[in-house]
């Protein structure tokens, strides 16, 4: 396949795992590009509008322009951008958290391997098939496994915990998207994970600022920046093409961050051909003992802000805002470019099943703890199209072939029948008669704005839904 991405995003040879942060090179662009007029401001937010993903220059341009006019623009432009590329959907997953043993010495998080109040814990592929019947019960369709890092969890305990998530069945209920946040693997055991079916593996840098990773990461594996940072390069290379990078924001400088997330998306595009297929960008929050001294905390306006930036940076990347924070902010800032959230959240080591919830196995604590129905209505009530779709990796749309479809937008053309069917499902299966009629009304708003042909495909499928067919995606 020929690179679909313009040769203007790239100043730098980027060569396959090796390391591609300049941290001058970043703090000399943020420096360069300040309160740039409004006019240049304009343009770059029409150049993203318009499907075209913006150079790092660019993405430092909207950065440095910290007035309101120009603060404004970038709202709009990723406002209309989100409709444009994803419509009203919003995807919905749950985190179930695996295990929580871990070497590493991170200041910040509750599994550190000091932290002496965290209660070490490892679900049993008994516990884990309870977890995921619960998950099932409410109606979830796509979860991510989350792991310590910690040598337990090897290449092949990961894969088989995935194929133990897939082969749990309950009544409808089924997953059918298993991602995966663990650690960094060589070549050979993220191939082994692959060959388990999995969807995306998320590795989050936490900080791209060179000189601030060690004083937050003291000890342990994930204590070698440069391994960290190539570490998606060798899922690619074992063949794993849906990646998911991210940002701990908090840790350091979120300008510096922005540009960090932005730079590892060009890396993967010239290197791969295909970019990240999500952006996590997750705040602080309090985890038990750790330490605060060096922190950098986000306010709620500059979270807003970061999120309208990379919508406009990337425009065919899914953005995931999780449950860190609270539900009031979730629902102000889904209209920006967030186009999944998880919800019905309980990250404790067995929280799903457990009857009162306990904080003493957790790696950091939750903000929005509102069940999944309550989620769903409130998205549903907010003209929201809720989605539990998983059609594009089970239909070969991955990697390459997905960047073909996401690139120019054409991928709206699948998201909204898919989101559309998987809703059908949810309502004929799991919700109130209440919830049903609305999540009907607005099914029925989204199936009017379709071409003809498309439209009536929908309707005849939402018929077999009603008539007991399941899993019927485009």
């Amino acid at each position: 396949m020929k690179n679909i991405f313009s040769s203007e995003l790239y100043n730098i040879e980027d060569k396959k795992e090796v390391p591609f942060i300049d941290r001058e090179e970043i703090l000399s662009l943020l420096k360069n590009n300040q309160k740039a007029p409004i006019e240049e401001v304009q343009r770059i937010v029409d150049k993203a509008v318009g499907k075209v993903c913006l150079t790092l220059q660019e993405v430092a341009t909207l950065i440095g322009a910290d007035y309101p006019e120009a603060i404004e623009a970038v709202k709009q432009g990723a406002k209309t951008l989100k409709q444009n590329v994803y419509g009203n959907r919003i995807v919905l997953f749950a985190p179930l958290y695996i295990g929580n043993k871990c070497i590493n010495n991170c200041s910040y998080c509750g599994f550190k391997v000091t932290a002496k109040e965290t209660i070490r814990k490892t679900l049993s592929p008994a516990e884990m098939v309870g977890e995921v019947e619960a998950l099932e019960k409410v109606g979830h369709k796509r979860l991510i496994l989350v792991f310590g890092e910690h040598p337990i969890y090897d290449a092949k305990y990961i894969a088989d915990c995935v194929k133990n998530v897939y082969s749990v069945k309950t009544g409808n209920g089924e997953i059918r998207r298993v991602n995966i946040n663990a650690a960094p693997f060589d070549v050979e055991g993220f191939r082994i994970i692959k060959e388990s079916g999995i969807g995306t593996f998320q590795v989050f840098q936490e900080t791209y600022d060179p000189e601030l990773y060690p004083k937050y990461h003291l000890a342990g594996a994930k204590s070698d920046f440069n391994n960290r940072l190539t570490s998606l390069d060798r899922a690619m290379e074992a063949g794993i093409d849906d990646v998911g990078i991210g940002a701990l924001f908090g840790l350091g400088d979120w300008r510096f961050e922005v540009m960090g997330l932005v730079r590892h998306t060009k890396h993967l595009e010239k290197a791969y051909g295909v970019g990240p297929h999500t952006i996590s960008f997750p705040r602080i929050t309090p985890a038990k003992e750790s330490e605060t001294a060096l922190m950098q905390p986000v306010s709620d306006d500059d979270l807003l802000r970061l999120i309208t930036i990379l919508r406009l940076a990337v425009p065919y990347t899914g953005l995931i805002l999780t449950a860190r924070e609270g539900e009031k902010l979730r629902r102000d800032i889904l209209q920006y470019g967030v186009s999944q959230i998880d919800g019905g959240t309980n990250i404790n080591i067995g929280g799903y099943t457990e009857e009162e919830h306990k904080g003493d196995k957790e790696q950091f604590t939750i903000n929005d703890d509102r069940p999944l129905n309550e989620i769903i209505e409130e998205l549903i009530d907010t003209d929201f199209l809720p989605s539990f779709c998983t059609a594009c990796y089970r239909k070969g749309r991955t990697g390459e072939h997905f960047m073909e479809f996401a690139v120019p937008g054409f991928i709206k053309r699948f998201c909204t029948p898919n989101a559309i069917l998987t809703l059908a499902e949810y309502l004929e299966d799991y919700a109130t008669e209440d919830v049903k009629k609305r999540g009907y009304e607005i099914i029925d708003r989204h199936i009017e704005k379709m071409e003809e042909e498309r439209k009536q495909e929908c309707i005849a499928r939402i018929k077999q839904i009603k008539n007991g067919d399941r899993d019927l995606l485009y």
